[in-house]
């Protein structure tokens, strides 16, 4: 895992924040956190769990792995595939047996390109041997 990369984490924040028009003492009664402890994560001062960063996200309207990645808790590759899954599980056009055939499909896409990932979604290397 990556370390917290929190002063980066901090100015993205602010600019979400910023963006969807809201003050830092909204954002923080949204997401369910103190002012002073926003304030601190948007400076650098904290590093906030990623339970805090998904409230966060949650009332900033984007997607927490989106901010995990901003703090460095999961990497661009992982989030793009987080997000994927997520977009197939929450589409209401489909049901669950459709929803788990296509996750099949993408999966035996992803180990066609030399990409596993096992049922609990961690990543398999390929140049280790199984056990």
């Amino acid at each position: 895992m990556a370390s917290l990369n929190v002063g980066n984490l901090g100015e993205y924040l602010r600019e979400q924040r910023r963006t969807a028009q809201l003050t830092l003492r909204q954002l923080a009664d949204a997401a369910g956190v103190s002012n002073p402890y926003l304030s601190q994560i948007e400076r650098g001062l904290r590093k906030p769990s990623a339970e805090i960063l998904q409230q966060l996200a949650k009332a900033l309207r984007i997607s927490a792995e989106t901010l995990y990645v901003q703090a460095g808790i999961l990497d661009e590759r992982d989030r793009d595939e987080a997000e994927v899954r997520s977009v197939i599980l929450a589409d209401p056009s489909i049901n669950e047996r459709q929803k788990q055939v296509l996750l099949q499909i993408y999966e035996s896409f992803r180990k066609e390109n030399g990409i596993a990932v096992d049922e609990a979604g961690k990543k398999d290397d390929p140049s280790k041997p199984s056990s």
